[in-house]
């Protein structure tokens, strides 16, 4: 304990030592706080680290394009190098087709003497790294554009620069924190809890024992009833949490009850994968199901049923929904519409430091590593936006500006429920639902003024067709539990929450223009 106290002391001396320095003598200090806590014993400086940096850090900041000589010089204040000025030559000094270029970073002002700048650059084409610890002109060589695309792109557009504002310290902490929210274990478990705690403001309140609800008689399960899913562990988890985060939504995953016409319980999913490892649309007995749930889904999912209210329930065409639901069994997942749900704006859907240059960028990286994947996820989709077929990633971005308008702009078009992807209609676990609802007539005479595919799972539980008096909820319904939720959890460890639950109207266009920020997730009238 005393070398601890030792070490803490130490530290707050650092820090003093900083603050008067900059105060006072307005030099520049031999070292930074930050950059010597690896050298500390890790019982004092992983906790400090920890409160210095989380998950989010991992992501870089856009500072700016790079233009070539001649414009206007980019400048920036770094994390480590306060001023900085970076522009663009072309030249081929490696006598290619296409010819090659030199970035030109002039890096200076650092804060200390052993702190680092790192950096990621990028085109539609092409994305790298680098990072700086000397104060001085760098540069970055690219012997040779990919294309007559991509030269013409950097003469008008130039290269993007992001920062890793966290530095490499910052960054390997966040990487850290990132890759226990994929892990299957309990710390991965714990770690989920812990971001979406920081992030989103949520409490994790424990249930008392049973975390099961025994569910032997179903008979007060109807059609209609929606399940909202939220998984807190493993690949599932770790997605469902930054799903969470950006999306405001408090659950990750969603499904819906049907009847047949002989009474029988099912179940329809959108994202139930099958013997082929494939995430499609399934109809499963509710037995089949439930057991899946409470003993093969290793994810630890919490599951809560809400109720059609009474006045809903004798609205809802079962027949529609059933042929619905058919037409759409082993149907893939909606991956296209998937991301296209969250963002509704130009700028206000990304938590910091996301935006849409940094959206184009991972874009880019993954339609380097995974062209199939990156396609499935999002080229048709933008296409669609777009009016175009087949274009790639960077042809679609060539061709926004071409056209004279943002990518941030045509991330925010809405998508519509009748576009038909090369592999048919898309819907993920929500829109699949929503659409069975709008089947089923529960949207009435504004089924063709809203499109659902645009509508997340915090949009889903916030309509107002759910069970409003608690006295007709089931009696199974939270019997354990001394707090009385608005409807039935039926699994998990913690008390789930979703807030705005049972309390939007339905209105034309809805969900179509409305920002999402952390962690208060304000939502305009509608928006």
């Amino acid at each position: 304990m005393a070398v601890i106290l030792k070490n803490c002391s130490f530290i707050t001396f650092l820090f003093l030592f900083q603050f008067l320095s900059w105060q006072i003598h307005g030099f520049k200090t031999p070292f930074h706080p930050k950059d010597v806590l690896p050298l500390l014993p890790r019982q004092v400086s992983w906790p400090i680290l920890n409160s210095l940096y989380s998950a989010v850090d991992i992501m870089p900041t856009f500072v700016g394009v790079a233009s070539i000589e001649g414009n206007n010089t980019l400048e920036w204040k770094g994390a480590c190098f306060f001023k900085n000025i970076a522009w663009l030559e072309l030249h081929n000094k490696s006598n290619s087709q296409f010819g090659g270029g030199t970035l030109h970073i002039k890096v200076s002002n650092a804060h200390s003497w052993t702190c680092m700048d790192l950096y990621v650059f990028a085109t539609p084409y092409r994305v790298t790294w680098d990072y700086y610890v000397l104060s001085r002109e760098h540069t970055l060589e690219i012997k040779e554009w990919e294309s007559q695309a991509e030269l013409e792109y950097v003469k008008h557009k130039g290269i993007s620069i992001f920062l890793m504002q966290a530095g490499m310290l910052g960054t390997l902490s966040a990487l850290w924190d990132v890759l226990p929210l994929f892990s299957n274990t309990g710390w991965g478990e714990n770690s989920n809890i812990g971001f979406l705690k920081k992030h989103m403001g949520s409490s994790f309140e424990k249930r008392p024992l049973p975390w099961v609800t025994n569910l032997t008689n179903t008979d007060d399960i109807h059609s209609g009833d929606f399940l909202a899913i939220s998984k807190i562990r493993g690949r599932w988890g770790g997605f469902e949490t930054l799903e969470k985060w950006v999306s405001g939504a408090y659950a990750g995953h969603s499904a819906v009850c049907l009847r047949d016409s002989e009474g029988k319980l099912w179940v329809g999913e959108s994202g139930n994968e099958n013997d082929k490892g494939e995430d499609v649309i399934a109809l499963l007995p509710w037995e089949e199901w439930w057991e899946f749930e409470l003993t093969k889904d290793d994810s630890n999912p919490h599951i809560a049923l809400l109720p059609l209210h009474p006045d809903l329930r004798a609205k809802f065409n079962e027949t529609a929904a059933w042929e619905y639901a058919k037409s759409m069994t082993g149907m893939p997942y909606g991956f296209h519409n998937l991301i296209f749900s969250w963002i509704d704006t130009i700028d206000g859907n990304y938590p910091s430091p996301l935006d849409a240059n940094l959206v184009a960028s991972v874009m880019t990286v993954w339609n380097q590593l995974q062209p199939a994947y990156a396609a499935n996820m999002w080229n048709e989709a933008l296409n669609k936006r777009l009016g175009t077929k087949n274009l790639s990633l960077p042809d679609v971005l060539v061709e926004v500006e071409k056209r004279g308008f943002s990518f941030a702009k045509l991330l925010a078009i809405p998508e519509q429920d009748d576009w038909v992807y090369s592999d048919g209609k898309s819907t993920s676990c929500v829109a699949f639902i929503l659409e069975m609802y709008k089947e089923a007539g529960l949207f009435g005479e504004l089924a063709s003024s809203i499109q659902v595919t645009e509508f997340t799972i915090k949009d889903a539980y916030s309509l107002k067709f759910f069970e409003n008096n608690s006295s007709r909820l089931p009696k199974w319904c939270n019997a354990d539990d001394n707090v009385k939720l608005p409807f039935c959890q039926i699994r998990g460890k913690y008390r789930m929450e979703l807030p705005g639950y049972n309390s939007m109207d339905l209105y034309p266009h809805m969900n179509e223009r409305c920002p999402s920020m952390p962690p208060k997730y304000y939502r305009p009238q509608s928006c």
